[in-house]
């Protein structure tokens, strides 16, 4: 890869933070947590599954973090794990499979068996609840004994909804200035990745397998997804890890730990 293409690949990774931080500005600070609680459970030398990994930003911090530890990055979407691969061409810590997490032997596709750590964020909602049962059962025979899974998404307590609405109301201000200063949205950033000549077969198979994400979702309204937190806590309990709870949390996000 020549160094042209690498800074492209670059390019596309910091565009995907920036992007995410537009919805999410405290992404970092959820990051950092995630990775303490990682090295306080698995030491500086985990192997690690990144789940969902996106574009590969949890991986990004962890190896910075954490250099002597590995990654398995697992997706469906080969628009994302193509930005991935291209981020870390050349990196033999971070190993790359494509799945469908929803499917019954997803597990088999790894490279391996157990993982000290199990890592994920803002990607899990998409699942409705069975399904998530299904995976978070999955996960609890991926993780070692001693060895923690992390979720970092749009979860909320029901304790104290005036707060939250009158926090939420805040981000949604400041998120209307940034996107008049040009921030890009979600629909926007997939315009310019299936406008990018690297990137455009890729966007293609991207929208026949997952839909045209520049488009609404038909039924954005009508799934089956939970959103407490609590039911998180419980079905990760459920499912077979020995002890969970919410380690971090914001006005409509939270960061939920559970150890085997």
């Amino acid at each position: 890869m020549t160094a042209t293409a690498t800074a492209d690949w670059q390019s596309w990774q910091v565009s995907w933070d920036r992007q995410q931080e537009w919805y999410m500005p405290d992404r970092e600070e959820r990051f950092r947590v995630m990775l303490d609680t990682v090295e306080a459970v698995a030491g500086p030398t985990p192997r690690v599954l990144d789940l969902a990994c996106g574009t590969g930003s949890i991986s990004d911090r962890l190896l910075r973090r954490l250099p002597g530890a590995d990654s398995t990055c697992v997706d469906i979407d080969p628009a994302l794990l193509t930005i991935a691969r291209g981020h870390f061409a050349g990196d033999d810590r971070v190993t790359f499979v494509e799945a469908d997490l929803t499917a019954p032997a997803w597990t088999e596709r790894l490279p391996h068996t157990s993982y000290d750590a199990v890592v994920t964020a803002t990607a899990l909602h998409w699942l409705d609840t069975e399904p998530l049962r299904r995976l978070y059962g999955d996960l609890a025979g991926l993780v070692r004994e001693g060895g923690v899974f992390l979720n970092a998404d749009h979860m909320r307590e029901d304790r104290a909804p005036r707060i939250d609405a009158a926090l939420q109301a805040l981000h949604t201000r400041r998120r209307e200035q940034q996107r008049r200063q040009g921030a890009l949205d979600w629909a926007d950033w997939w315009d310019a990745v299936a406008r990018d000549p690297s990137l455009a077969d890729a966007a293609a198979r991207r929208f026949a397998l997952l839909g045209d994400p520049r488009q609404p979702t038909p039924d954005a309204g009508r799934r089956d997804r939970p959103t407490l937190t609590r039911w998180h806590v419980e079905t990760l309990l459920e499912q077979g890890f020995g002890e969970a709870r919410q380690v971090w949390c914001s006005a409509s996000d939270a960061l939920v730990a559970a150890l085997r």
